[in-house]
C-alpha cells in the first residue's frame, strides 16, 4: 500500500509512484506512436484512406466507460471487503485475548501468541508464502508437527486453540459461559479467514477481463483515424490522453482485484498482521513487541 502525504494540486499532476503510469507506459507509447504515424500519412493505410468519424467512437466510448466503471467498482468492492475482514481479524483477536484476561486463564500468553500465529499464517496462506519462521517463533513446539504438510495451516492453529479452550473447561479453570465467549471469538476468526479465502481464490470471471482488454485496445488503436480529420496534428495528444485514462483504469482494476497481493496498491498485510500481534501481546502486558512496519520508499508491505 502506498503511504505518503498528499501532495498539493501541482505536484499531484507529476506524481509517478502509485499512478500506474509505469505499468501502462509501454502500451501508451505504442498507441501514441501509431497516432503520430497516422497523422504523418494523413490516415492512409496502404494508399487507402481510412475514413472514420467521431460518431462511432462517441457511442462506443460511453459503453466502454460504463463497462470500465463496473469493472473498477467490482474490484474495489473486493478490496474494501478484504480490508473489513482484516479489521474483523483484529477485533476478534483482541476480543479473544481480553476474554483470556477476564477469565484469569493462567497460560493466556501461549494462547494469545497462537492467535497472532494464526493471523500471520493467514497472511502467508493468502500470499502463498512460507510461514515457518513466524510459526516457530510464536507457537509451542508441540503444535508445530500439527502444521506439517497441511494445506491450510491456520485452521490447524484454530483447532488447537479450540481444543485448549475445551480442555480448560473440562479442568474447571473456566466456566461454560467463558468457554462459549472464547469459542465465539474463535468462530469470528474462522469466519474472517473464510471470507479472505473466498476473495483470494475466486477471481472475477475471466471473460470480463478479456472483453474489456480487447475493447480498450481496439478503441485506442482506431481512435486516431476518427480524430484526424477533426483535430489534425493534435490527434496524438488527445489519443494519448484518452488511452492513459482507459489503460490506467483497466490496470488499477486488475491490480486491486487481488487485494492480498504485493502490488503497490494492495493491502499491507505484513503491517496489519504485525499490528495485530503487537495489539494482543500488549493487552497481556508484554514489552517484547514486534517492531512497527515502516513504509519503504512510500510503500507499506
Amino acid at each position: 500500500m502506498i503511504v505518503r502525504p498528499r501532495p498539493n494540486w501541482l505536484r499531484m499532476l507529476f506524481v509517478w509512484r502509485g499512478s500506474i503510469i509505469l505499468r501502462i507506459l509501454p502500451q501508451l507509447m505504442v498507441v501514441t506512436a501509431i497516432s503520430i504515424i497516422v497523422v504523418i500519412f494523413h490516415g492512409e493505410l496502404l494508399h487507402w484512406k481510412v475514413t472514420l468519424t467521431t460518431v462511432p467512437f462517441s457511442l462506443v466510448g460511453v459503453a466502454l466507460a460504463i463497462f470500465l466503471g463496473f469493472r473498477n467498482s467490482a474490484s474495489y468492492d473486493r478490496y474494501w471487503e478484504a480490508r473489513k475482514l482484516w479489521g474483523k481479524l483484529l477485533v476478534d483477536s483482541r476480543g479473544f485475548t481480553r476474554q483470556l484476561i477476564s477469565s484469569n486463564v493462567p497460560d493466556a500468553l501461549p494462547l494469545a501468541r497462537a492467535v497472532a500465529a494464526f493471523v500471520h499464517g493467514t497472511r502467508h496462506h493468502l500470499r502463498r508464502t512460507d510461514a515457518t519462521a513466524e510459526m516457530q517463533r510464536l507457537l509451542p513446539p508441540e503444535v508445530l508437527p500439527m502444521l506439517a504438510d497441511r494445506r491450510v495451516p491456520p485452521m490447524q492453529i484454530l483447532a488447537w486453540l479450540a481444543a485448549r479452550v475445551a480442555a480448560l473447561r473440562a479442568q474447571g479453570r473456566i466456566d461454560s459461559v467463558q468457554a462459549v465467549e472464547l469459542d465465539r471469538s474463535l468462530g469470528g476468526l474462522n469466519e474472517a479467514f473464510g471470507g479472505c479465502e473466498r476473495i483470494a481464490f475466486t477471481p472475477l470471471p475471466f471473460t470480463y477481463s478479456v472483453i474489456l482488454h480487447r475493447t480498450v485496445y481496439l478503441y485506442c488503436l482506431m481512435l486516431p483515424f476518427g480524430l484526424l480529420d477533426a483535430i489534425g496534428f493534435m490527434t496524438p495528444l488527445m489519443v494519448a490522453f484518452v488511452a492513459y485514462t482507459f489503460f490506467a483504469i483497466e490496470a488499477l482494476s486488475d491490480e486491486i482485484e487481488d487485494p492480498f497481493g504485493v502490488e503497490p496498491n494492495d493491502l499491507p498485510l505484513l503491517a496489519l498482521s504485525s499490528g495485530i500481534e503487537a495489539s494482543v501481546l500488549e493487552l497481556l502486558g508484554e514489552r517484547d513487541l514486534p517492531p512497527v512496519v515502516e513504509p519503504v520508499d512510500h510503500l507499506l508491505s
